[in-house]
């Protein structure tokens, strides 16, 4: 569906995008990348910024082993460490039903950072069931579900370095 030059390419002016938002900042950028399929994602993105930034993660997950959305979210760990008066970028690998990152952005809202916006690779709104804001998009999908470039089936496909549907 998206070649790793497409993906390479948008990557790097996300980058150039979120950087330019965050320029005037007087603190680094915190980036939370939510595990485990932004990870890919998120290395690369923050590589292409040319502003400092700290890296934390946060694990969440509501698929398990199929190709829906189980309806719950399951938060199995947080960022360690004061996010207060912090500036706060989600990346998120696919926002579908809104779900996850919603019930992130919440739990994040708590911690009272000084900004907090979300990055995802991939919208796939055909099945949005939660609106939710996404400050910057890579790509916008179909209704397929997709693997590669960090996305799993099971655990399986990450290391495929372009987006795929899976048939």
């Amino acid at each position: 569906m998206i070649s790793s030059e497409r993906i390479s390419r948008r990557v790097r002016q996300l980058g150039r995008d979120i950087s330019e938002v965050y320029a005037n900042i007087d603190t680094p950028l915190v980036i939370v990348a939510i595990l485990k399929g932004a990870t890919v994602f998120a290395a690369d993105l923050l590589r292409s910024l040319s502003i400092p930034a700290e890296l934390e993660f946060v694990r969440a997950a509501s698929y398990g082993g199929g190709t829906n959305s189980s309806g719950r979210v399951k938060i199995a760990h947080m960022v360690e460490g004061a996010l207060e008066g912090r500036h706060v970028l989600l990346v998120e690998d696919i926002v579908d039903s809104g779900r996850t990152i919603d019930t992130i952005l919440k739990r994040f809202r708590r911690m009272k950072p000084a900004s907090l916006r979300v990055a995802a690779l991939l919208d796939r709104p055909a099945r949005r069931e939660i609106t939710v804001q996404i400050d910057f998009t890579g790509f916008v999908i179909p209704d397929r579900f997709v693997i590669g470039y960090g996305l799993d089936y099971a655990g399986l496909y990450r290391e495929l370095p372009g987006i795929y549907a899976l048939s």
